[in-house]
């Protein structure tokens, strides 16, 4: 080495050692972010509640995480998209169970690079936000106001202030003064929100318009009021349970189509429009609720940093989901569970193995939803 190198090699070393001692002396702790899983009990509609008892200001059900969640392993499809699609091949129920765990393959990911704090949201101060509105708007949005959980109210006020939530309002304003009955009842419009909070949700199941018949819709998509037996959509869905699930599933008691314990667990059962006029299906299309369903599926795609799982059936419920970042969240199609569509392919989904062989992937054993609905009456949340 000549001595010109070994200048320069001494001179590196010391700038080096200069760098190292003025990084030392600025560093101060990082700490990583937390994870946003959270378990919470949500606030549910009293039985046969009226809308003027039921309507008083529900406080927040979303808690806070606990501790960090465990950073998340990357999953990889190796024989098999995420997504399975209506003209996806029909399997045999052996067949599909046996590829579940190859369809779901993870690699160990390197533990994420710590990350400065970042500082907290503004907490949502609702009186304040009420005292903001007009009083046409407090008005409109009494609804609103009285019954949707402030876990999704905090992310959804400035949507139902806009002009076309506002609209929506003024057109169902009008039908009740019409005198057109209009399901599900005031009360239960969303339940969905209470029932399953936004920091809860780990499966997102999309419908259509609510059932216009009595005593049926009550804000969960494919759910019914006991004892309104399981219409034939859901009976549909109960089959698929029982192929994937033969030894452990069961249906609601006295066959029954109520599903407020899947809402209960996580699954966000939620409907494209979110009231219909009595007898007259799809009477609330294109008013307004598609954009701001939109708006409730975009935002847990955003906050449940996770991953969530997405099932979409049917060709409408697919164009809810076509612009979901697949990577980050689990998205499932299959055809509709109606008698009319499901023999091309529901059967042979394998949807609900394979939702929980990704949630235990992102969330660990614990993170498997419990399928089971036959809890006691008691039990239930309506």
């Amino acid at each position: 080495m000549s001595a010109c190198q070994l200048v320069n090699l001494v001179y590196v070393s010391q700038l080096d050692q200069l760098d190292l001692g003025i990084a030392l002396a600025m560093a101060t702790p990082l700490k990583r972010k937390a994870g946003d899983i959270a378990t919470s009990t949500a606030k549910k509609p009293k039985a046969n509640a009226t809308i003027t008892s039921f309507f008083s200001s529900p406080s927040s059900t979303a808690k806070p995480a606990a501790a960090a969640a465990a950073s998340t392993a990357s999953s990889t499809v190796s024989s098999a998209p995420a997504t399975v699609h209506d003209d996806a091949s029909q399997k045999s129920t052996a067949s599909t169970t046996a590829t579940t765990a190859s369809i779901f393959t993870s690699a160990a990911a390197a533990p994420p690079p710590a990350e400065a704090a970042a500082p907290p949201p503004p907490k949502f101060d609702k009186g304040k936000w009420v005292e903001k509105l007009t009083p046409e708007q407090k008005d409109l949005l009494a609804l609103e106001i009285a019954s949707l959980d402030e876990s999704w109210l905090s992310q959804l006020k400035d949507e139902v202030v806009t002009k076309d939530f506002l609209d929506l309002k003024r057109f169902l304003k009008k039908e009740h003064e019409n005198g057109k009955k209009i399901f599900p009842p005031a009360a239960d419009v969303y339940s969905w929100s209470r029932h399953t909070p936004l920091n809860t949700v780990k499966c997102v199941i999309l419908g259509q318009d609510p059932y216009h018949g009595p005593n049926q819709a009550h804000g969960l998509c494919f759910s019914v009021r006991p004892p309104t037996p399981a219409p034939p959509s859901l009976a549909n869905i109960y089959k698929l349970l029982k192929i994937e699930y033969p030894d452990s599933f069961e249906p609601p008691p006295k066959k029954g189509g109520l599903l407020t314990p899947w809402a209960d667990r996580g699954v966000l059962l939620l409907n494209t429009c979110l009231t219909v006029r009595a007898h007259e299906a799809n009477s609330h299309a294109n008013q307004g609720w598609e954009k701001f369903t939109q708006k409730v599926i975009d935002i847990v795609a955003k906050k449940r940093t996770n991953g969530v799982v997405f099932l979409a059936w049917g060709t409408p419920a697919a164009k809810r989901v076509a612009k979901l970042d697949r990577v980050k969240h689990c998205v499932l199609q299959s055809v509709h569970p109606s008698p009319l569509s499901a023999a091309r392919g529901f059967f042979d989904c394998g949807h609900f193995q394979k939702t929980n062989a990704w949630l235990k992937q992102r969330y660990g054993e614990d993170g498997a939803i419990d399928w089971n609905l036959d809890v006691p009456p008691e039990e239930t949340s309506v």
